[in-house]
């Protein structure tokens, strides 16, 4: 965990504006008719309609997809009674949290309340505000009552994430490690380290899920829970036993099972030495577990360790619970969210750490194959198939325990509306992927010796996109293969070095001199150079034994490229190749060009850029609707690229004039419809909601999909190569696995369309 200094946090929280959080309007607000239907007199409609039917409220307000985080700051952290003002930057903290992984606005309320009955009273009289209230960072015993008593007396989804958050994760993280230790839950000795809300909550669930009471000791700061001790809440008697402990260590020897929600650095290697066989232990304590992880697995080479930091395996972080309940609550508009609901995300995120783990959770935890074991138990929080998993369960949960107001009657369309919900709409990739796996292609891998190339064929392969075919040394492809446990034993290998190949490297380079012995290549070289695996995967394509070659991950751009002109060529009708890349934004798809190939093309290289886009564009079923980009807006401003672009669309208007397309204009002119509309209403692209932006030059090209791809945080499939004869894609210098599985999906759809 990296260290962060007192200055960098107060820094993070001041500079800018002060805070983390903001309020965006969500309608336009930009004109003076805009404002009179935002309040007055505009805004009276929709409040006559709730005031004759209050369940209006939902659909002509936020208050559906608004969860109140509300606190009195008596139990902050681990910093304890703060006050409430000192307690609004992690409220504030909770709403980003609800933000970026479920898409659940927040208001954050700190309320000067330390009695129960005010807070209560106060947190009802707010509640028509929200559709469901997240409790925090209040402190025991007064949590219980006031979470009972606003769970009764309202109706809408109420939770204490400092209850049931941990309770929720660590019983799922307990159920896989049982799993893995071989031990039933009903026959496991428990001890819990703490009797505060969560741990009291964690052990009611542990309870739910099938321990047994009379297994679980519990101790608090004064020792073990049991018949001698007469200094016990309500919530404190109910786990109290007739077992007999002088300290934690005694209490701990034998058992199979520690759970931490204290203080840390309370255990040590010796106590650890007398628990049970293959030990799992949850030191949950946050910064400083009750012992530390190194500690732990020197001690115990055995152990099924957890923790709530994420610089070790298997964090036990609430935020793989609150957003997703939360989401599923609010999307049936449950009235609670009761045990039913719970006990579902607990099993939804246990059995999702069951399955295999996305390319960008292995990078982005600088794995390369996290797999079910006893160093991943749990999903990583930025797993995105959370916010596909735990809220269908919760709302399937709160149908059919009968506390859901609304049904979901197509759950496949609910999952796709959670995924573009969130910004990752993958309409485009979903489409094309089911298209490839109709009538998926030979796929050559030109660089089959790099892993994530391996881990990309086994993807395709798996999902029936494609057909790969892998170029290389085939022991070290062999031994990749083995090392990262992938299953690619049907696949073919080929060595282009190897002496097996030799007869067909001589044929290639046959071919290759036919092509090019006119522009200086003698026969000695065309078949020396089919020993290197661009020139003869690219063969392979053009003597049709393959159908498509992707290479580029270890290699600049120009030097595939090159092979593959002098290989296979452009097409007929093509004089020059372009590069065009997708970036997948909310609103759907962009696409840019040209981005890689031409460095300031003329007005007919532009045209025929253009109509290269646009035709790619239609073979995936998209209308291609093009702004031509430049600094000026219809000659406003004189200079050789305007002239240069205004030509081009001339000329584009003449020879396609069905074509959507105009210019020349700037891009927020292209890209904002309200601004095009006051300024330039005879514009083509007017109400058209632009979806390609062709380049002056590569430089503008270049520059914005990268700033889009970082700063705008969108996802880019490419470069898609334009106007070869043949379909032959080159990847970005060290690209993810998924950008070369949407680049060979693109790549399967492409030689389909070609075969047509």
């Amino acid at each position: 965990m990296a260290k962060i200094s007192t200055e960098d946090a107060l820094e993070y929280h001041s500079q800018g504006r002060p805070g983390k959080i903001e309020v965006i309007p969500t309608k336009p607000h930009s004109s003076q008719r805009d404002l009179s239907l935002a309040y007055s007199p505009g805004v009276a409609e929709p409040c006559l309609k709730i005031a004759d039917h209050k369940e209006d409220v939902y659909k002509y307000t936020a208050k559906g997809n608004l969860v109140g985080v509300i606190s009195n700051g008596t139990a902050v952290l681990g910093l304890g009674n703060i006050g409430p003002e000192a307690a609004k930057p992690v409220m504030e903290g909770k709403g980003i949290l609800f933000k970026i992984f479920a898409d659940i606005d927040v208001f954050d309320i700190e309320l000067d309340a330390s009695d129960p009955e005010l807070f209560i009273q106060t947190v009802k009289a707010l509640a028509p505000t929200f559709g469901g209230i997240n409790l925090e960072d209040i402190k025991a015993p007064e949590c219980f009552e006031i979470e009972r008593r606003l769970k009764a007396e309202l109706t809408i989804p109420i939770m204490h994430d400092d209850q049931h958050g941990t309770a929720i994760i660590s019983a799922a993280a307990l159920i896989n490690a049982l799993e893995i230790a071989e031990k039933k839950i009903d026959k496991v000795k428990i001890v819990i380290n703490g009797a505060g809300a969560s741990a009291i909550s964690c052990a009611h669930l542990y309870i739910a899920v099938g321990a047994k009471k009379e297994n679980i000791w519990m101790f608090d700061s004064k020792g073990l829970l049991n018949k001698e001790r007469n200094d016990l809440s309500e919530e404190k008697l109910f786990f109290v036993n007739d077992k007999k402990a002088k300290d934690l260590g005694d209490g701990m020897k034998g058992a199979d099972v520690f759970i931490g929600l204290s203080k840390g650095n309370v255990v040590n290697k010796e106590m650890l030495k007398g628990m049970a066989a293959n030990p799992i232990v949850f030191a949950l304590a946050n910064p400083t577990p009750e012992i530390p992880y190194p500690d732990a697995v020197e001690a115990r080479k055995d152990v099924i360790m957890a923790t709530g930091r994420s610089d070790y395996p298997n964090q036990v972080n609430n935020v793989l619970g609150f957003p997703f309940i939360f989401r599923g609550a609010l999307d049936v508009r449950a009235t609670s969210i009761n045990e039913a609901m719970k006990m579902a995300a607990v099993l939804a995120i246990a059995d999702l750490a069951k399955q295999p783990v996305p390319e960008s959770v292995n990078l982005a935890y600088g794995s390369r194959n996290l797999n079910f074991g006893p160093e991943y138990i749990i999903p990583k929080p930025n797993d995105p198939r959370l916010i596909t998993t735990v809220p269908p369960a919760v709302a399937k949960a709160a149908i059919d325990s009968g506390v859901a107001q609304r049904n979901i009657p197509d759950w496949d369309a609910y999952k796709q509306a959670l995924i573009s919900r969130m910004g990752l709409d993958n309409d485009l990739l979903k489409s094309l992927t089911n298209k490839a796996r109709q009538n998926p292609k030979r796929v050559i891998f030109a660089e089959a010796d790099h892993y994530k190339i391996l881990k990309a064929a086994q993807q395709v392969k798996d999902e029936g996109v494609a057909k790969p075919i892998l170029l290389g040394d085939k022991e070290k492809i062999d031994a990749l293969i083995k090392e990262y446990n992938l299953n690619l034993d049907d696949i073919p290998i080929v060595d282009p070095r190897s002496a097996s190949e030799e007869d067909r490297r001589n044929k290639f380079g046959d071919v290759l001199y036919q092509k090019r012995k006119r522009k200086g290549w003698t026969l000695f070289e065309a078949r020396k150079v089919m020993r290197e695996r661009n020139y003869f995967g690219a063969m392979m394509v053009e003597t049709e034994v393959a159908d498509v070659m992707i290479s580029g991950i270890t290699r600049k751009y120009a030097d595939p490229i090159k092979a593959a002109l002098e290989t296979i060529g452009v097409h007929p009708d093509v004089k020059r190749v372009a590069g065009m890349y997708i970036l997948l934004a909310k609103q759907g798809p962009f696409f840019f060009a040209d981005t890689t190939m031409n460095i300031d093309p003329t007005v007919d290289e532009l045209v025929e850029i253009t109509a290269l886009t646009a035709q790619s564009i239609r073979q995936l079923n998209i209308v291609p609707r093009i702004a031509m980009l430049s600094y000026s807006n219809f000659g406003s401003v004189k200079g050789e690229i305007p002239d240069k672009v205004a030509k081009a669309v001339s000329i584009l208007h003449e020879k396609y004039p069905g074509m959507v397309v105009d210019g020349d204009i700037q891009a927020n002119f292209a890209l904002n419809n309200d601004l095009l509309k006051e300024q330039f209403p005879f514009s083509e692209l007017m109400n058209k909601n632009v979806n390609t932006l062709i380049f002056p030059n590569l430089v503008s090209g270049n520059i914005a999909y990268k700033l889009m791809q970082e700063m705008g945080g969108l996802e880019a499939i490419g470069p898609i190569l334009l106007g070869m004869k043949k379909p032959v894609h080159i990847l970005q210098l060290g690209c993810s696995v998924r950008e070369i599985v949407n680049m060979i999906t693109i790549a399967v759809v492409d030689a389909q369309a070609r075969g047509k």
